[in-house]
């Protein structure tokens, strides 16, 4: 099940979820998956990260964001379009929806 997040509603959304994992694709066409806190800033989404990820992103500014569910509940799935900032990657978001797992028993 997913639900839109209008991108206006976004900062308050994030509220909830301080860290996120940051998908990128590597020139080996791999992606690359890190652990990163993130800020939103003037409507973007900062991270930190190192060269690697700003290299992809210089590549292939197209990533994701995947916010974990703090408490079982509904994970944060944000699309958007990246660039790499000296400290890291600043993402403008295109889309955003809330989802639950479909794990059953």
């Amino acid at each position: 099940m997913s639900i839109a997040v209008a991108l206006v509603d976004l900062e308050s959304t994030l509220d909830g979820f301080p860290w996120g994992y940051l998908l990128t694709v590597a020139d080996d066409g791999r992606p690359r998956v890190r652990a990163v806190p993130t800020r939103f800033v003037d409507g973007r989404l900062c991270c930190a990260t190192g060269e690697g990820a700003r290299s992809n992103v210089a590549s292939r500014p197209q990533v994701t964001m995947v916010f974990p569910a703090p408490d079982g509940g509904m994970s944060l799935i944000v699309d958007g379009d990246a660039e790499a900032v000296p400290d890291g990657v600043a993402l403008t978001p295109t889309s955003a929806v809330l989802h639950r797992a479909a794990i059953r028993d």
